[in-house]
């Protein structure tokens, strides 16, 4: 089975980090995000996936060339102008074939069991199976309320706050059968959220299943940071982390932090220096940042090459590349 990463999006709401990059590649626990979704993938014998790009395209070039040295194999289906999520897999349906395939949000970072879904799907004979999380706040998304057979009964975009069916929204995580793409016009953007899965519904050939499984959607800073918090403290768990506990802190090769430094809870970039008397707390830190003596950084998150002078406090902040914030 192939998994398609929707991975084309501007990642507007991760501004300034993604002038430089797609959200994808920024890092968690200092490993691009991209490389925890194969993980996921390979755990379940998904060794074939197709990218779906558009925007800084380029960027993905190394993953592509790299995924072979894990044992995956990466396809590429481009779009020369964005084509929504429903026109991204109608771009990808010549590498799909007639095949039941999974397709993933690219800016999602979650331990789901993707075998019991597809099981789901198949014990259902559904033609598109999308996967639900519970949350506090279910108005900022997809809202998919089900029958007691799993039948997606609507889909419900982002519902004021308050008038939610349910508490249980698109995980985006979806097992679809390659017929599905017929339902897709070709050449002109499509949202899968507001036309191709409402059609499925009204025909009543959509299921959905719940997941208890650790789930973030990585698409603010915040959030950003929430997920490699929940990796330093094993709330997400991954082998790119040896030990995993509060106040635990991941350092990139070359990263230096010098005597008297207080480092905690953060994650910090390759060829990253720390000062003494700087202190680094709840952050993370991309390659080549600087922190200078007597410096304060403090639940933010860093670009790469950075330069934080010497007594600038930083807290809650977000700075792009190569910035340099002075006291």
């Amino acid at each position: 089975m192939k998994a398609l990463l929707i991975a084309g999006g501007f990642g507007t709401r991760m501004r300034p980090l993604t002038y430089t990059r797609p959200k994808h590649l920024l890092p968690i626990a200092n490993r691009p995000h991209i490389e925890h979704v194969f993980d996921l993938l390979q755990r379940h014998d998904v060794n074939a996936c197709v990218l779906l790009t558009s925007y800084l395209a380029e960027a993905f070039e190394e993953t592509v060339r790299t995924a072979k040295d894990r044992g995956m194999t990466v396809e590429v289906a481009h779009e020369e102008v964005p084509l929504g999520t429903a026109g991204a897999l109608k771009n990808a349906a010549d590498l799909i074939g007639d095949e039941t395939f999974l397709a993933l949000n690219g800016d999602v970072l979650t331990e789901a069991d993707l075998g019991a879904l597809v099981r789901f799907h198949l014990d259902h004979s559904s033609q598109a199976t999308i996967l639900l999380t519970p949350v506090e706040d279910p108005s900022a998304f997809g809202v998919v309320p089900t029958d007691a057979t799993g039948k997606v009964e609507a889909f419900i975009e982002k519902p004021p706050p308050g008038e939610a069916p349910t508490n249980l929204i698109n995980a985006g995580v979806y097992v679809i059968e390659a017929g599905v793409l017929d339902r897709i016009p070709a050449g002109r953007e499509s949202s899968a959220e507001r036309e191709l899965f409402p059609s499925l519904v009204q025909d009543g050939l959509m299921f959905a299943m719940p997941t208890d499984a650790y789930w973030m959607d990585v698409g603010t800073p915040e959030k950003y940071l929430r997920a490699n918090m929940d990796a330093l403290e094993g709330a997400y768990v991954t082998e790119a982390i040896s030990m995993m506990a509060e106040g635990s802190v991941v350092l990139g090769e070359g990263a230096q932090i010098e005597q008297d430094a207080t480092v905690s809870s953060s994650c910090i970039g390759a060829d990253s220096r720390i000062a003494a008397g700087a202190s680094v707390e709840g952050s993370v830190l991309l390659p080549d940042v600087e922190i200078r003596s007597g410096a304060v950084v403090k639940n933010s998150v860093l670009g790469q090459g950075v330069r934080v002078g010497e007594r600038a406090r930083l807290e809650g902040a977000t700075v792009g590349d190569n910035e340099t914030v002075e006291e």
